[in-house]
């Protein structure tokens, strides 16, 4: 059965469109919050911003510069549609960069704040990438070498990218030769990263339920009607009595969790239940694969 036309291009498109929505976000937060307090966070961006201190570069120039010959040396190590995502994602990130350059005019929104600085503008870059990656796109950079150094040696790509982001914050020192910075670095970092793991899985965030009942018929009924769900009803047997029991599987989205209990309750009072978290459930009624 071939795929409606509509289709193959609504979720493409829509990709696009919120990958140019996060490098905007993406773009303030960096520009208005980490770089206009002198701060050099981890990533090409990064590295980026320690050529702006030395040299008065743009940002957004070097990063373009950087990312094309990365772009370059992947070519015949990347799938086109890695590679595809990641020019996108690194033409809508120049471009952003440039916008806020522009705009601020290198100037931080919030003066003389930079700790508080720092925890905006890494929750704003950390929902930015969190958008992008999400929606199967690439700012590049750093991580085109990790995916070429997995490729070569197996070293995971988070690794690598830890590696990278140490090494480039560690290296403002010898610009700036004030710690504190460092330490802001590092703190914009981690913050980042909490933020850009939220966002990732806020959409993917599953749990699994066992049911252990003796009205499992009525419950799988009304889980199928009053939820929309399908479940699963396996045979066990009690280790200690060596009685049947009847054992209800289901995955729901977290936030279905209140509903289920309570119809649960509703039928079974006495019904043994163990919830457990998913970190991802794919296929119908829940995430597709990509």
């Amino acid at each position: 059965m071939k795929k409606n036309p509509l289709y193959q291009i609504y979720h493409p498109l829509r990709d696009y469109i919120f990958i140019a929505v996060g490098t905007l976000v993406y773009a303030f937060g960096f520009n208005g919050f980490i770089l206009s307090n002198e701060i050099v966070p981890g990533g090409v961006t990064g590295l980026c911003s320690l050529l702006f201190f030395m040299t008065k570069i743009p940002v957004s120039l070097s990063y373009a510069v950087i990312n094309i010959g990365l772009l370059i040396l992947a070519y015949r190590m990347l799938g086109l549609r890695f590679m595809l995502n990641t020019i996108f994602g690194v033409v809508s990130l120049t471009l952003s960069l440039m916008l806020f350059e522009w705009l601020l005019g290198g100037q931080p929104v919030i003066k003389d704040q930079p700790f508080m600085s720092i925890l905006i503008g890494g929750a704003l870059c950390g929902a930015g990438l969190g958008i992008i990656f999400s929606s199967n796109g690439s700012t590049g950079g750093t991580d085109i070498i990790g995916a070429i150094i997995h490729k070569r040696r197996h070293i995971s790509i988070g690794r690598t990218l830890l590696f990278c982001d140490f090494f480039v914050i560690g290296s403002s020192y010898f610009i700036f030769h004030d710690v504190d910075k460092i330490v802001f670095g590092f703190v914009e970092m981690i913050f980042n990263n909490y933020i850009l793991d939220k966002v990732l899985n806020a959409n993917t965030q599953s749990v699994q339920f066992l049911i252990f009942t003796q009205k499992y018929e009525e419950i799988a009924a009304r889980i199928t009607k009053d939820l929309g769900r399908g479940c699963t009803i396996l045979d066990g047997q009690g280790g200690y009595t060596g009685e049947p029991v009847k054992i209800v599987i289901l995955l729901a989205k977290s936030r279905e969790s209140i509903s289920i209990f309570r119809l649960i309750k509703s039928i079974d009072h006495n019904a043994f239940i163990s919830q457990s978290a998913v970190r991802g459930v794919y296929g119908e009624g829940f995430d597709p694969i990509k």
